[in-house]
């Protein structure tokens, strides 16, 4: 049924389906709906993504699906839209533990975000816009640029590269709007990425935002469950390649460092082209060699698809994960479990210190040979640049 009307069906195993779409239908200055808050993903190539309820995805279909090619444009779909919120990154973001996504109580579904100016170095578009939707925005992209051209290319898409090309002028933010973004935005923020420390979210929402340097504190403060039991690296906000990348960057730092994994790690490939990918460069390889367990290419625990098996279903527990959401019972279904969100690679060093307490900025773990050693920052030239 679907081939014959034209419509893309991709079977279970095919990837989460944010990702396939990055990887094959987003394109810069294109519109999209869809029935997930985390559509606007696609935001990271330049698209205009909103997610949508089902009944306005019905509305869409119907008015501009398979044999209404000739309709006009309702514009009240798009027109949700009505503030506009301009973010600047002050500098280049070369190496570090990367931060995950903190709310702003300011923010609300009718903020509509584009980011402008400078470069965000190897930080991924696609998950900052998959984090919008946390804090309440309806859409968020990134202006046309050379890495999504590479990206384009890479995903077998040089056509619409070339395309994107010879528009680009109209994909990107204009000189007078880099000049002086608020007579364009209706509110301005400037965040310098070098000062910027990792974040971890939880538990039980992703408001619950604490920089790594004041997370010992607030474990200890209200009691959380210190021993960190799983480790959770997937999801639509934190699956591709370039997430993988990090990860295993520390990764293979066990081995290198003769060092133990104190907790189990459980790894979520975004799509089967990325973990195919993965596998080829040895990534795949890496966490197994940790002993982490590759799931299916799927959403996985981020929507319960997780049958965890535990001593005692009412003990309470600690699990940190690279998903954009942990509310009570959402993983594992269990109320009691301590649902924490950071960046793949602050998960995998908490992972391998099986202590929530750990900072890996500044703290040292012992090895195998009884020596103190520190885990690497991941590097800017060592992880993929698109």
């Amino acid at each position: 049924m679907s081939s014959r009307f034209g419509i893309g069906f991709w079977k279970p195993g095919a990837g989460i389906i944010h990702q396939v779409v990055l990887e094959n239908y987003a394109f810069p200055g294109g519109m999209m709906v869809g029935t997930d808050s985390h559509t606007p993903n696609a935001g990271g190539l330049g698209m205009v993504a909103i997610g949508v309820g089902g009944a306005d995805a019905v509305d869409v279909m119907t008015r501009y699906g398979v044999g209404a090619e000739n309709a006009e444009i309702d514009r009240s779909t798009f027109e949700r839209c009505v503030e506009r919120m301009g973010f600047s990154e002050r500098c280049h973001f070369k190496t570090g533990w990367n931060s995950d996504c903190e709310r702003g109580d300011e923010c609300h579904y009718r903020i509509f975000w584009r980011r402008y100016g400078f470069t965000l170095g190897y930080l991924s578009k696609a998950t900052i816009c998959n984090m919008g939707a946390e804090v309440g925005a309806t859409t968020s992209l990134f202006p046309y640029d050379e890495r999504m051209k590479v990206y384009l290319e890479a995903t077998g898409r040089k056509e619409v590269a070339a395309m994107a090309d010879a528009v680009s002028a109209d994909l990107q933010a204009d000189a007078e709007v880099v000049a002086d973004p608020s007579a364009y935005y209706d509110r301005v923020i400037e965040i310098d990425l070098s000062e910027l420390e990792p974040y971890i979210n939880g538990p039980f929402t992703p408001d619950a935002a604490t920089p790594i340097s004041e997370f010992a504190e607030k474990v200890l403060a209200h009691g959380y469950p210190r021993k960190m039991e799983v480790g959770l690296i997937g999801s639509c906000t934190n699956s591709s390649y370039q997430d993988l990348s990090r990860a295993a960057s520390i990764a293979r730092q066990v081995d290198e460092k003769q060092l133990s994994v104190a907790a189990p790690l459980i790894v979520n490939p975004g799509s089967e082209q990325i973990r195919a990918t993965a596998e080829r460069d040895g990534m795949i390889d890496a966490f197994l060699k940790i002993g982490a367990t590759i799931m299916a290419n799927a959403c996985g625990p981020c929507i319960g698809q997780w049958k965890r098996h535990t001593d005692d279903p009412l003990r309470k527990n600690s699990i940190v994960t690279s998903f954009n959401r942990n509310f009570a019972k959402r993983a594992d279904g269990n109320p009691n479990t301590h649902a924490f969100v950071a960046s793949p690679e602050v998960v995998l060093a908490l992972t391998i210190a099986g202590d929530l307490c750990f900072n890996p900025l500044k703290d040292a773990l012992i090895n195998q040979e009884g020596e103190k050693v520190k885990l690497r920052v991941p590097e800017g030239d060592e992880l993929p640049s698109t």
